[in-house]
């Protein structure tokens, strides 16, 4: 945690994150233009392999399973499959991936689901209308005796639960006083209801959604009242940029990020982060933020695979 020392017993301790992570300002002249300032806080440095909020929302989780095998879910391109078995690697715990979609299982596995079994993770596949019911306690049950894991430990789709989202309050502590509006795109919510959290009363999140269907908020809600016991920080939605949701991309959106990666030698990802900056782009050139307004984007991943060097 920030400003605190780890536990004795910390697994975490021996992967060396880079925290707090770095806080870089930017010239832009899409934000400038507007009187406004953009700084990038690089959560996607904290470690070469756990990056970004997947190493925020890991690492307690980490520390509540002590050395148990882990167990998680995900869909085919799941960035948390992948932290998850990254983080069993490293650590030399067993991982369990269960992934949406029983069809897959007699398919090639694609790169991110090879990326987890070179990592020791084993994979198991189920039907979409079971993973759907996947929080239930007796499918969830009969899916851990399915996958040979009964005393794993179970870590939520994106990871995100109480634990996850008080490890993310961090970030909001890392950003305290440094800018008015903190941005970030969001999967599951998690990471937006901790950041609101650890912010200051004058500062505010902004969830960029890359899902579309307008449920985030309640998930954001009952994820703070779960973590928190109620509502923490000031924080808003806009789910205007999911670009027809998870995983979806347009021609425009990959122009956007490789001309962001131009201007600014930043690895633009481009399922979330690409998303957030387009967002932010749209919302200073409609006059969304007073003159004055210092900006900061979470980056909280890089491109998958990573581009050569």
């Amino acid at each position: 945690m920030t400003g605190q020392p780890s536990a004795p017993d910390d697994p975490t301790t021996v992967l060396n994150p880079r925290l707090p992570s770095p806080l870089q300002e930017v010239e832009d002249e899409r934000f400038a233009r507007h009187g406004l300032r953009l700084l990038l806080k690089r959560d996607d440095l904290i470690h070469p392999r756990l990056v970004g909020n997947k190493w925020r929302k890991l690492a307690p989780n980490l520390r509540a399973a002590a050395g148990r095998p882990l167990l998680t879910f995900g869909g085919a391109y799941s960035n948390h499959l992948r932290a998850t078995a990254a983080a069993g690697h490293l650590l030399g715990l067993p991982t369990v991936g269960v992934v949406r979609g029983q069809e897959l299982a007699d398919r090639p596995l694609n790169a991110s689901l090879a990326r987890c079994t070179a990592d020791g993770m084993r994979l198991h596949f189920i039907d979409r209308s079971t993973y759907r019911h996947k929080s239930d306690p007796a499918t969830l049950s009969a899916v851990l005796r399915a996958a040979d894991a009964d005393g794993a430990y179970v870590v939520p789709e994106g990871g995100s639960n109480p634990l996850a989202v008080q490890g993310c309050r961090d970030l909001g502590a890392e950003l305290r006083g440094m800018a008015d509006i903190v941005a970030l795109a969001c999967g599951t919510g998690g990471t937006l209801a901790g950041l609101a959290a650890g912010l200051a009363p004058d500062q505010r999140a902004l969830g960029i959604p890359v899902l579309k269907g307008g449920f985030l908020a309640e998930e954001i809600r009952q994820l703070q009242h779960r973590a928190f016991g109620g509502p923490r920080g000031e924080w808003n939605l806009d789910d205007r940029f999911h670009f027809g949701g998870y995983a979806r991309t347009s021609p425009e959106l990959d122009a956007f990020a490789d001309d962001f990666e131009t201007r600014h030698r930043l690895p633009v990802e481009r399922l979330y982060v690409a998303k957030l900056l387009y967002g932010l782009v749209a919302l200073a050139t409609e006059g969304a933020f007073p003159r004055g307004t210092t900006v900061a984007a979470v980056i909280t991943g890089r491109p998958f695979p990573e581009p050569s060097a």
